[in-house]
């Protein structure tokens, strides 16, 4: 018997939807859930959360084999998910449950979603970054330790794969 040993990563980029479907289509991911973390209410509910009640984000969180696929190739994938530039929002999506965060769950996480937040910053700098009016465009994604992770409904899971549809409509840069 082969015993494979997993990690588990948590990110926040917007509607949990979309995020999920993503991150399932990536090679060496084992399992997927939507959900919600950072916010100060236990057991919180959609309806509590889109009210904005309870402080938490909507959240994916992925289980992976590191043999596989690398926490650092999350990362490019929860780039490339969402604009991080954002604020609490993502597309038409307006409110913080819908903000841009990395949740670490290890020491390691942490240091490796940094270096990748500063790599992305200074591509974005490199390639214009400026936004509307000119303004400088810095990424909004905060990177904080990983609370408890409290699964959504059973009908926000796998979401979009119930319904047959691929992607929301937020565009992917790949």
């Amino acid at each position: 018997m082969v015993c494979t040993v997993t990690e588990t990563a948590i990110f926040a980029a917007g509607c949990f939807w979309g995020v999920e479907a993503e991150f399932r289509r990536a090679d060496g991911v084992l399992g997927t859930r939507a959900g919600y973390t950072g916010g100060h209410k236990e057991h919180p509910t959609y309806r509590q959360v889109c009210g904005h009640r309870t402080g938490h984000a909507e959240a994916v969180e992925v289980t992976f084999d590191p043999d596989q696929v690398s926490y650092e190739e999350l990362l490019e994938r929860f780039w490339a998910t969402h604009d991080p530039t954002q604020k609490n929002r993502q597309g038409p999506d307006l409110g913080s449950q819908y903000r841009s965060e990395i949740f670490f769950t290890s020491p390691e996480q942490e240091a490796a979603a940094r270096r990748s937040r500063d790599e992305q910053q200074a591509t974005l700098e490199r390639d214009g970054g400026r936004g509307l009016l000119r303004h400088r465009k810095r990424i909004a994604t905060q990177i904080t330790p990983a609370a408890t992770f409290w699964p959504a409904e059973d009908y926000h899971q796998q979401y979009l794969e119930k319904r047959g549809q691929a992607s929301c409509n937020v565009a992917l840069r790949h």
